[in-house]
């Protein structure tokens, strides 16, 4: 593995360059100070929850805990699922200082030598946090699940719950292969796969690219790794697609909401992505839909890498959609395959605030807020800034790394798989270490591994250039 030197840069000039806030106001902080204190709703209005055993999945080192998990075996084969997730309404004032400064930011933001945080860490990594141990506020879905996994009751309330431990994924997953999984944990398997056949028959469409990830370096520098996304992530990642889908239909239900849609590819599009894969050699069998064709693809091999890259193209136009007495014309996401709300994770974003509102609301028969009720035409505008201001960050912070990574290794040669080519330029993925970059020179043939030459280094502009060895 390639490391920059111990003395590889910081991301300040990044801050600066996004004009990222650098900490929060007094009156945010003493808000959140009094809130922790006193918190706006009172433990007697929830039911107690706290002898439930869950558990938290996060990456190692996590603070910000959003969801806590239990699933249990029901009768007839079937599940039931317990998802507790961090209840910020709790602590934060409608039009308070609070919340306008959460309107603002939209999400956390996440930098290799620290975060931008959506709430004050007194609140994101302490009072609203589902830490173990911990008796914390939380919105309680109980979703019963049959056994070919399908929802069959919903109910959502406030509760006071308390997580028993704290896990990270390739915890889980190792006590899964070692066949010894949590007692809270040990169904996740055979209802995550279930899940994620219905997704493939829904015609959801998951994207298996390369992940690029930024680790901090023994010797101070940092280090570009290539992180293969493990089943734990997938069967996790379902519980709350599984959520989030089940408050897209409660909203739906009651004509009122805030959703995450996408709209169907085009199909010129689609006609596109065959196109490709025959360029590639990879058969597309007659009758296999979109997802089903992606979903049997071996995401390891360079043909596969360069047609998930090309399938970007069909996962365009994403956004929020919020709707308050008559339902909008789109009210699905293309890339999961139906209606779907962002609910399980509101520390980091600020939509899911107000769609859990929402849900409470109808689920108790009563009126949804006014302060929700007045928001929903500000959030979809307020998440796609935050958005893409995530997606720029995000980015920027790789490009920086690789230009660090990759500054004292001018003129060496690495093996590439082409991603995307054109007449002028390829996008190729380097092997080792996991950079992606621009390639000069011949068309290749994409998903072709070639041999390239890195030739020059912009740190300040965070460019590489390569050129066919």
């Amino acid at each position: 593995m390639i490391r920059t030197p111990a003395a590889g840069g910081d991301f300040g000039h990044l801050r600066a360059e996004f004009a990222l806030p650098e900490s929060f106001g007094p009156d945010v902080l003493a808000e959140a100070e009094a809130a922790v204190v006193d918190p706006l709703e009172s433990a007697g209005d929830r039911e107690d929850a706290t002898g439930l055993p869950f558990v938290t999945i996060d990456p190692p080192g996590a603070k910000d805990l959003d969801q806590a998990v239990l699933i249990e075996r029901a009768d007839g084969g079937g599940f039931r699922v317990h998802y507790a997730i961090a209840d910020l309404a709790a602590f934060i004032p409608p039009g308070g200082a609070l919340d306008k400064e959460a309107r603002r930011r939209g999400q956390t933001l996440y930098l290799p030598d620290g975060n931008v945080p959506l709430h004050p860490p007194v609140l994101s990594e302490g009072a609203a946090s589902l830490l173990p141990g911990e008796t914390r506020p939380a919105v309680l879905w109980t979703i019963d699940v049959d056994a070919n996994g399908e929802p069959t009751a919903t109910k959502v309330r406030r509760a006071l719950v308390r997580s028993i431990e704290q896990f990270d994924y390739e915890t889980v997953q190792a006590s899964i292969d070692a066949g010894n999984p949590h007692p809270s944990v040990a169904a996740l398997p055979e209802l995550g796969r279930l899940r994620r056949e219905l997704a493939i028959r829904r015609g959801a469409v998951e994207l298996q690219l390369p992940e690029q990830e930024i680790n901090g370096d023994p010797d101070g520098g940092w280090a570009l790794i290539q992180r293969p996304r493990n089943d734990v992530d997938a069967w996790n990642a379902e519980i709350s697609l599984l959520t989030g889908m089940a408050a897209a239909e409660i909203m739906i239900d009651a004509k009122i909401g805030v959703l995450r849609t996408l709209p169907q590819p085009d199909p010129e599009a689609v006609e596109w992505l065959g196109r490709s894969a025959q360029a590639l050699n990879i058969e597309w069998p007659e009758g296999k839909s979109v997802s089903e064709f992606l979903a049997a693809l071996d995401p390891g091999q360079p043909a596969s890498m360069a047609l998930f890259a090309d399938t970007t193209r069909l996962l365009r136009g994403a956004g929020y959609t919020a709707f308050d007495g008559e339902l909008p014309e789109l009210t699905t996401h293309a890339g999961i395959g139906g209606a779907y709300a962002h609910v399980t994770a509101p520390i980091r974003r600020l939509v899911d605030r107000f769609a859990t509102e929402i849900c409470l609301a109808v689920s108790a028969g009563r009126e949804v807020p006014e302060w929700v009720r007045a928001a929903l035409s500000e959030v979809p505008e307020q998440m796609s800034a935050s958005d893409t201001l995530a997606a720029k960050v995000e980015r920027a912070c790789i490009d920086q790394v690789e230009a660090w990574v990759m500054a004292e290794h001018i003129g060496e040669e690495f093996d590439a798989i082409v991603l995307r080519a054109d007449d002028a330029k390829s996008e190729i993925l380097i092997e080792n270490p996991p950079v992606m970059g621009k390639c000069a020179g011949e068309k290749p043939p994409e998903g072709e591994r070639i041999r390239v030459r890195l030739t020059a280094v912009d740190v300040d502009k965070r460019k590489l250039s390569f050129e066919r060895a």
